[in-house]
């Protein structure tokens, strides 16, 4: 399975974050591919392009992705139906972003989002699981989620373990 990951609006490609999971995944021999977008902070841009790199792919496809990155991943899966969407602290209904309603082709969303997030809203993450019926997971961090990376890692393990079942 292939398993691409957006970095959030100030990261980059070699995020720590990106990069503790793209190890988790390669470890069980999916293939992964981690997204450059340091030349636009445009969200909606950023996911055109995603958007037009996962619709060549004909394999199936899980998207990760984390603050911006997050909201770039949303929208792409609903441009093309994909096996799974992991999400962390997204960047939802936020101003200047265009999208606000989300419809995702996936066939599982998980969203990690911490209780001290003061970039976005944890509602924003509760709004959505809701309406979505997405798994929610609320730890104990920041917008950024580094003080439980191992927690964050734990729990997409057992995402791609469920995934990939049968």
């Amino acid at each position: 399975m292939n398993i691409y990951f957006s970095h959030g609006k100030l990261s980059s490609p070699t995020s720590q974050k990106l990069l503790r999971l793209t190890k988790v995944a390669e470890r069980r021999k999916h293939t992964t591919h981690i997204i450059d977008f340091t030349d636009t902070l445009n969200p909606d841009l950023r996911a055109e392009r995603l958007s037009a790199i996962i619709k060549k792919d004909t394999d199936e496809k899980i998207l990760v992705g984390s603050s911006m990155g997050g909201y770039t991943s949303l929208v792409a899966a609903g441009t093309l139906a994909i096996k799974g969407l992991f999400i962390l602290a997204p960047a939802l209904y936020l101003s200047g972003y265009r999208t606000q309603n989300f419809s995702p082709k996936a066939e599982e969303i998980t969203i990690i989002h911490g209780w001290n997030d003061e970039t976005v809203p944890i509602e924003n993450s509760i709004r959505f699981a809701k309406k979505h019926c997405a798994t929610l997971h609320i730890l104990n961090s920041d917008h950024r989620l580094y003080s439980v990376l191992g927690e964050v890692e734990q729990l997409f393990a057992q995402f791609l373990q469920n995934l990939t079942k049968g």
